[in-house]
């Protein structure tokens, strides 16, 4: 890594990068599952932003949804994958070093 530019930001996630993503990203690695009308409230979203969001997440495989019901309410359960939490430990790094390289 010590041959890399410092100032490289070529390799930061888009797709974790979006600032709605990065919140859901930031909730969901600290309390996986999520209820989506909770995680919705956490991230200041509405019900379509947050379901077009973590659609984008789901293709990218980060996030995976759960369907399933509660007595006779429907329920959806938003988990973060392995593949999620490791890209999301990788967009940490590259934040820091980007914040490293600019002290």
């Amino acid at each position: 890594m010590e041959n890399e530019n410092p100032f490289d930001h070529s390799q930061i996630d888009d797709v974790i990068h979006g600032r709605l993503r990065l919140g859901v990203m930031a909730y969901l690695s600290s309390v996986s599952p999520a209820i989506f009308g909770e995680l919705r409230d956490k991230v200041g979203a509405t019900d379509g932003n947050l379901s077009t969001h973590l659609k984008k997440l789901e293709e990218a495989g980060y996030v995976r949804q759960e369907k399933r019901f509660v007595g006779k309410k429907p329920q959806t359960r938003i988990f973060l994958t392995e593949s999620g939490r490791k890209a999301w430990l990788d967009w940490i790094d590259r934040m820091r070093g980007l914040m490293d390289a600019a002290e």
